[in-house]
């Protein structure tokens, strides 16, 4: 084999199961479980304004423990089908949960892409740690996966979200009207990609999320 060559790509709960631990420079990133529903339902409810601006509209019972066992359900389903992938962010100091990590619209065939969507609790936000684990994230995506393309939207006015692509190597490919349909209304996105082989920006304390 190439020295050059990549490995096999892993798939499903082979790629993804309860012992996988990816570890960053800050932060620890692992697959949510049923044991996570306090800190999560207490994080998300604490940060809910500051989170609303960047989401789609929350269902009303979205913080109860019933929702959240559908959540990790669909979780695993899109996990067996190789369609997605979640994780939950920590501080790898404290060990608090401090947000979420998502690889989304998983394709193979001649795409071989997925796309990432992020969020983190409001007094975890700007501190670095997102920054952290979407670097934590992309040799999941590329040498993991063996995907080649990692995708991610931002809204236009959301600069944190921006200045987090770039400093870890995204580049800006467009712009998308009406892209997705967030707080209630459809939003305008901009939108960024990172290809295998792309160089990923060095952790910077200063990073935001």
């Amino acid at each position: 084999m190439s020295a050059l060559a990549r490995p096999l790509p892993a798939r499903g709960s082979a790629a993804l199961n309860d012992s996988t631990l990816l570890r960053g420079r800050r932060t620890i990133l692992r697959k949510p479980v049923i044991a996570d529903y306090l800190a999560w339902s207490h994080l998300r409810a604490e940060s809910r304004h500051f989170l609303k601006p960047f989401e789609p509209t929350w269902p009303r019972d979205d913080l109860t423990r019933m929702a959240f066992r559908r959540r990790l359900r669909r979780y695993d389903r899109e996990i067996r089908n190789d369609e997605g992938y979640a994780f939950f962010v920590f501080d790898a100091e404290s060990e608090a949960l401090a947000g979420g990590i998502t690889l989304s619209h998983v394709r193979r065939g001649v795409t071989q892409s997925c796309s990432m969507g992020y969020w983190a609790g409001e007094r975890f936000a700007g501190k670095g740690l997102m920054g952290d684990a979407v670097r934590c994230l992309v040799p999941f995506c590329f040498e993991t996966l063996g995907l080649h393309r990692l995708e991610a939207a931002t809204l236009p006015h959301n600069d944190r979200s921006i200045r987090l692509l770039k400093r870890v190597g995204f580049t800006e490919e467009g712009y998308a009207r009406r892209f997705l349909n967030i707080n209630g209304a459809w939003r305008d996105h901009i939108l960024f990609g990172l290809v295998h082989g792309d160089t990923v920006g060095p952790s910077d304390r200063s990073d935001v999320s």
